[in-house]
C-alpha cells in the first residue's frame, strides 16, 4: 500500500485525432510525492504535463495504469480525490456574475468545508490575497491579475491537503507565502 498523498503508476492517456490518428498524450509515467514535497512535472511544450494534471484531478480518465490522491483512485472515486485537492489551471474560468467573495463562498461550500467556517476562511484568504478593496466586485469587471488572485483562493478555500497548479505563472502575479491552514 503506498502512502504518499500522491501516487501515479504507469500512467497513459491517448486521444484519437481525425488527422494524426492515436495520439499518446501521456504514456506510462510514474511517480510519487510525499507529504511536504513540492513536485513539478517538467517538459516541452505538447509533452503531456496538463494531461497528466488533468487525470490527477479527475477531468480525464486515464486510458491505462492509476492515480491516487489521498488514497483515493483518481478513476474510481473521482469524488473522494476532488475533496482532497485544489486545482488551478489557467484556462479555469470564474463565474463572472459572482463576486469574488460570493466565488470563494461558492466553493468552500461545494468542496466541503465545514458551514460553520466558511464566513472565517474567506474573510482570511480575501485579507490575505489583499483582495478586500475588490471582494464585492463582480469578477467580470476585474483585471486579469486579481481575477488570477481571486482563482488562486478558489483553489485552496476548502484546505486541500494537496495543490495542483498548472501553468500557474501565466500572466501577472503577485506571488505570495501562504499561511492560511483551519
Amino acid at each position: 500500500m503506498n502512502h504518499s498523498p500522491v501516487w501515479v503508476g504507469d500512467l497513459a492517456k491517448v486521444f484519437y485525432d481525425e488527422n494524426r490518428g492515436e495520439v499518446r498524450a501521456v504514456d506510462g509515467i510514474s511517480f510519487d510525492c510525499r507529504p511536504g514535497e513540492i513536485f513539478g512535472l517538467l517538459g516541452a511544450n505538447g509533452a503531456g504535463k496538463t494531461t497528466a494534471l488533468r487525470v490527477l484531478a479527475t477531468i480525464l480518465k486515464p486510458t491505462s495504469g492509476s492515480a491516487t490522491v489521498m488514497g483515493h483512485d483518481a478513476a474510481n472515486e473521482p469524488e473522494a480525490v476532488r475533496r482532497s485537492l485544489g486545482f488551478y489551471s489557467s484556462t479555469t474560468a470564474l463565474y463572472p456574475r459572482l463576486t469574488a467573495r460570493e466565488t470563494l463562498e461558492f466553493f468552500a461550500r461545494i468542496n466541503g468545508y465545514p458551514e460553520a467556517g466558511v464566513r472565517e476562511r474567506v474573510e482570511r484568504l480575501v485579507a490575505r490575497f489583499g483582495i478586500g478593496e475588490y471582494a464585492d466586485a463582480r469578477v467580470d469587471k476585474l483585471s486579469q491579475g486579481m481575477k488570477q488572485k481571486v482563482s488562486i483562493a478558489r483553489t485552496v478555500v476548502h484546505d486541500p491537503p494537496v495543490l495542483i497548479f498548472d501553468e500557474p505563472t501565466v500572466g501577472p502575479m503577485c506571488l505570495m507565502p501562504l499561511k492560511c491552514r483551519r
